[in-house]
């Protein structure tokens, strides 16, 4: 078989890049993943869309994908419902430092037309009335933030990328990938050999063991990050409210039920998605604390799933200087569902020598060369 590019990964990072390519007329696009659909980190987030961030990059890359979310329905022609819920993210916080860094937050957010507001305790009370205020400093709020369901925004892209032409291979795992005198030569999996000179690494979680096969050392790392659902209620919280330093996200997704997640500061780098009781304490304990009346809810099921983390927590969304026709997206850091779109039609750009929507010379790997890079924007999400 002969490709005139192999994506590696069709969560919903390769699905968008997919999708991108083939609308800008590109044929002969296929995919693989060793998975099914939705069936690796994508199915396994937390479905937040967040606009309120204290960096540029993301700020911009998630105002982008909401504006395409927004109309994602329609421009992708997908017949059902993708579960877009706009009510907002709640952002917490609990410390004199965190309300002096979310201000700035916000004045960085307005100037890029992200519509953020302070509130005071009182304020955002009336936004959620079930936060327990004793523990509240201030908080944020956008209006535009929101959920959306993975599965069901994954199969749009998914859908409408086969009617362009792209072929998908589901549960077909990439065994090697083939370079000879500096050039790709082809992409080896379980059952194909495809000839091709161009290679999306989209593998999400096991993106660093893709860029071994073709000798480039990419800086990301994976780690399990757990999630729990609780049995549906009637509707009692709009937005997402979340906490850094309670390390807490929690969410009333459309159906009812309450989904919620924190990472572990102590997890071990490497590919388990099991769930811990560890976790199921601690998380208990949290959410209780700050939203007291979800301590009356039982909880379904938990789960874990892998965070492709880069050293300052941004993306990589570039091209490989060392080795033409090798392309990544990953190191996302549990934010590579909301920034789906923007991954994918930046680096549709970027495969295809446009000019970008954007600037993404902050996106791109060689920005950790000869540098020492600090986790400056930790995160729950």
């Amino acid at each position: 078989m002969k490709a005139n590019i192999v994506i590696v990964g069709a969560g919903i990072s390769g699905v968008s890049i997919a999708y991108n390519l083939a609308k800008k007329g590109v044929k002969d696009i296929v995919v693989f993943d060793d998975n099914y659909l939705s069936g690796g980190a994508t199915g396994r987030c937390g479905a937040g869309i967040r606009q309120q961030w204290g960096t540029k990059n993301n700020c911009i890359l998630a105002k982008k994908s909401v504006e395409f979310f927004e109309i994602a329905q329609e421009e992708l022609q997908y017949p059902r419902d993708i579960e877009f819920k706009q009510e907002g993210y709640l952002v917490i916080a609990t410390t004199k430092e965190e309300d002096l860094q979310f201000v700035k937050n916000v004045k960085l957010q307005n100037s890029l037309g992200i519509p953020a507001v302070v509130l005071t305790p009182k304020e955002a009370a009336k936004i959620v009335p079930h936060l327990n205020l004793d523990i509240v400093t201030s908080a944020t709020f956008c209006p535009t933030d929101g959920h959306l369901n993975p599965f069901t925004v994954t199969d749009a892209y998914y859908l409408a990328a086969k009617r362009l032409g792209v072929k998908f291979f589901y549960q077909e795992k990439v065994l090697n990938i083939i370079v000879k005198d500096n050039k790709i030569i082809k992409v080896i999996t379980e059952n194909y050999e495809v000839i091709t000179n161009k290679v999306v690494n989209a593998a999400g979680g096991y993106s660093k063991e893709i860029g071994d096969m073709v000798g480039i050392d990419i800086p990301v790392y994976s780690e399990n990050h757990e999630i729990l659902v609780t049995e549906p209620i009637e509707k009692i919280q709009g937005p997402m409210v979340i906490s850094f330093s309670l390390n807490i996200y929690c969410q009333q997704v459309p159906h009812g039920s309450f989904i919620m997640g924190r990472s572990d500061p102590n997890m071990p780098q490497g590919y388990n998605v099991d769930a811990s009781w560890h976790f199921l304490d601690e998380m208990a304990k949290t959410a209780v604390n700050l939203l007291p009346p979800i301590g009356d809810l039982r909880v379904i099921r938990q789960w874990g799933g892998l965070y492709n983390l880069s050293p300052d927590r941004q993306p990589i969304i570039s091209d490989v200087k060392e080795l033409p026709g090798f392309y990544l997206a990953c190191g996302f850091s549990g934010h590579g569902f909301m920034f789906a779109p923007m991954t994918g039609l930046l680096l549709s750009e970027i495969i295809l020598g446009e000019k970008t929507t954007v600037d993404t010379t902050d996106l791109h790997i060689d920005r950790f060369k000869n540098s020492d890079f600090k986790d400056y924007e930790k995160s729950v999400v």
